[in-house]
């Protein structure tokens, strides 16, 4: 089970990587248009968030509170957002790494990250649709997307 969520969660380090690889800090400050919504660079601090969060709270045995090392004014920097996915993207690993099997409160806090992170890229989704953004090759076969088959 830890295997399979670090494969999936490194996965999903792939994807962001992908999808900020085209970025500009224009298309990170971009909300989607008609609607309420918060930025991109918005839902990528809150993936980044969550990284930091989950962790905190598995090792307390106890939700810590929600806190992101990104500051607010780096939200359109796409350098310092890839980095600190990164950054945390290594860290979660580390962490899924220190859990024992039988541990079911992290593995808890793990798959309520990995649902946490699949619900952003579904709202990223909307956005690249929306104020059409390519989307990356990885997420097109992953999410079968325009004529793509789904490789999970």
């Amino acid at each position: 089970m830890i295997s399979l969520l670090r494969a999936r969660l490194s996965q999903a380090q792939r994807l962001y990587d992908d999808f900020l690889s085209e970025m500009t800090p224009q298309l990170l400050a971009s909300r989607l248009r008609d609607l309420p919504s918060n930025t991109i660079g918005q839902q990528l601090w809150c993936v980044i968030g969550a990284r930091e969060s989950y962790p905190k709270a598995a090792r307390a045995r106890s939700w810590q509170g929600f806190d992101c090392s990104l500051a607010e004014e780096r939200m359109a920097d796409a350098v310092a957002v890839r980095e600190t996915l990164v950054r945390t993207g290594a860290e979660v690993d580390a962490w899924l790494g220190e859990v024992e099997v039988n541990d079911e409160d992290s593995l808890r806090y793990a798959l309520a990250l990995l649902e946490h992170e699949t619900m952003h890229q579904g709202q990223l989704l909307r956005y690249m649709y929306a104020l059409d953004i390519a989307r990356p090759r990885s997420w097109q076969d992953l999410y079968a997307l325009d004529g793509h088959g789904a490789t999970i």
